[in-house]
């Protein structure tokens, strides 16, 4: 019997990026479907609800393949951080988050749509440095705030205003790999060559 399809729901090219390092064989299919912006079960239940809702969209179409589909929340005391809506907002989030810690959730949902999807929500404790207005002015020339949730990225160049994290950077870039690998190994799927 053949496989189902890996197929990733996300138009996320930082996704895209973590799914081919790992070695992973997929399509991607963009899903369109809305984001909530907050939820008053926390972080990891608005995490869930996005994923759930991108999952929907790319399973109805494709039920006989095995859709991945993920959204990242960043919080800090009870205060939803998103993708920011211009310039000016990302530097709002990014003064509110610097010198402070926040969590990172992203919940990731898959399976086909034939079936009960999978859910789970990984999790990492993230710390800035301290940022002066010359910090935060400099960090958004060098990246594009504007698609990343919190207006920051945690890979490259971008990650240089983390101080520590606790937990997987996978998930602060916007996939849980470790637990995902995991899953998808469970349920028979393998690897192909890792990219160096």
């Amino acid at each position: 019997m053949s496989l189902p399809r890996i197929v990733l729901a996300s138009a996320s090219p930082r996704r895209v990026e973590l799914m081919r390092q790992a070695g992973w064989d997929f399509e991607v299919d963009v899903s369109g479907a809305g984001e909530s912006e907050n939820h008053d079960a926390g972080p990891e239940a608005l995490a869930l609800e996005n994923a759930r809702r991108k999952w929907s969209a790319v399973a109805d179409r494709r039920p006989a393949d095995l859709v991945i589909a993920a959204d990242t929340v960043v919080c800090r005391e009870g205060i939803f951080y998103g993708k920011p809506r211009n310039l000016s907002h990302a530097r709002k989030m990014l003064s509110e988050l610097a010198g402070r810690s926040h969590r990172v959730v992203t919940g990731v949902v898959l399976g086909a749509g034939s079936g009960t999807p999978i859910e789970f929500a990984g999790v990492t404790e993230v710390t800035f440095h301290p940022l002066g207005f010359n910090d935060i002015e400099d960090y958004i020339a060098s990246i594009d705030p504007l698609d990343k949730a919190g207006g920051y990225a945690a890979q490259g160049e971008g990650g240089r205003i983390i101080s520590r994290f606790e937990g997987a950077i996978s998930n602060v870039i916007g996939l849980p790999l470790e637990r995902l690998s995991e899953i998808l190994i469970e349920l028979g799927h393998r690897p192909q060559t890792r990219q160096v």
